[in-house]
C-alpha cells in the first residue's frame, strides 16, 4: 500500500500572483488576469462612449446605403447618456458602460464611472445574474488611477444591496491584481467591520 507523501518542513505553498481574491459579505471578488478567468461568468462589462462606437464592429464589406444619406442618418443619433448602462446580448450578457463622451477631453469622469458601477450592480440583481466581469472602467480608454477606481468600486459596492451577485470577476493583470485587492480591501474591510 501506497503511503501518502508527508509534506517538507520549511516549505509552503506560495500564491503564483494570477489570482487575488477577497470577500465582502456573500460576494466573492477575485481580480484575475483577462486570459485567466477564475470561474465563468454571466455578464462581462465593456467600456463604452456615448455614440457605441467603442463595442461597434468595423464593417469591411461596401455599404448600400450612399455616403450622403448615411451621413444623415448618422447627424440623427442620438448618444446615450454619459454613466448610463445598456444591456446587449446573452449567455453571457453584455453591460456596456457609457463613460465615455468623444466630445469632452478628457472622455471619461469619475462620476460616470461610478454611476455606471452602480447601475452594473442593479442590472445585475434585477436580472438575477450571480457572476460578472469587470474590467477596471476607465483604463482601456483612459487613464483613471487604480486607487481611484478601487475607492468608486467600493462606493458603488456599499451602495447597492447585493442578493443574487455572489462572484465578481476584476479584470487586472499582474501585479495591478493584487493590489487592487488590497485597496479594496482597505476601503471595504473598515466599513464591514463598523455594520
Amino acid at each position: 500500500m501506497k503511503q501518502p507523501a508527508r509534506p517538507v518542513s520549511g516549505l509552503k505553498v506560495v500564491n503564483g500572483g494570477l489570482n487575488a481574491a477577497m470577500s465582502f459579505g456573500n460576494l466573492r471578488i477575485v481580480s484575475a488576469p483577462e486570459n485567466s478567468a477564475p470561474f465563468k461568468v454571466n455578464a462581462m462589462t465593456y467600456e463604452e462612449d456615448t455614440y457605441l462606437i467603442m463595442s461597434a464592429k468595423p464593417e469591411t464589406a461596401p455599404l448600400d446605403i450612399h455616403p450622403l444619406k448615411l451621413m444623415a442618418e448618422l447627424m440623427k443619433l442620438t448618444p446615450e447618456i454619459p454613466g448610463s448602462v445598456l444591456v446587449a446580448g446573452k449567455n453571457p450578457v453584455k453591460f456596456l458602460a457609457v463613460i465615455h463622451d468623444v466630445d469632452q477631453d478628457p472622455t471619461w469622469r469619475e462620476e460616470w464611472i461610478e454611476k455606471s458601477l452602480g447601475s452594473i450592480f442593479k442590472e445585475a440583481e434585477q436580472r438575477k445574474i450571480p457572476a460578472i466581469g469587470l474590467p477596471i472602467l476607465g483604463a482601456k480608454h483612459g487613464k483613471i488611477k487604480l486607487s481611484q477606481f478601487a475607492k468608486l468600486l467600493a462606493r458603488a459596492l456599499l451602495q447597492t444591496r447585493l442578493e443574487f451577485l455572489n462572484r465578481l470577476w476584476l479584470i487586472a493583470g499582474v501585479p495591478d491584481n493584487s493590489r487592487l485587492i488590497d485597496m479594496l480591501k482597505s476601503e471595504l474591510i473598515p466599513t464591514q467591520e463598523m455594520r
